[in-house]
């Protein structure tokens, strides 16, 4: 590639199943803040989707899923690594690099 547009990633999030409305819209804006704040830019943000957890975590058996598309750097990965760990909303999360 070329330009400064970034690499192409892909996080998939669970939110706990107990947020409403305004508790999942203030997780997706302290997201996308974490991600346009540390050089990176949102491509495309799925809706919530309350969802089965395939397996158990932290005694929960659902949660909000949602699939975050951005383009960053290492380090806006990085930052979001280590913000959503200690973020009490979030479930589970992972962020992948696509293909390109």
């Amino acid at each position: 590639g070329g330009g400064a547009t970034g690499r192409n990633y892909e996080m998939m999030l669970i939110g706990r199943p107990e947020l409403d409305e305004a508790g999942l819209q203030g997780l997706m804006d302290k997201i996308t803040g974490l991600i346009t704040g540390n050089a990176g830019s949102i491509d495309k943000v799925d809706p919530w989707k309350k969802k089965s957890l395939a397996y158990e975590i932290n005694d929960l058996r659902e949660g909000y899923y949602t699939l975050v598309h951005f383009k960053g750097e290492p380090k806006t990965a990085e930052e979001l690594n280590r913000v959503l760990k200690i973020t009490d909303e979030v479930v589970r999360f992972l962020i992948v690099r696509p293909e390109e």
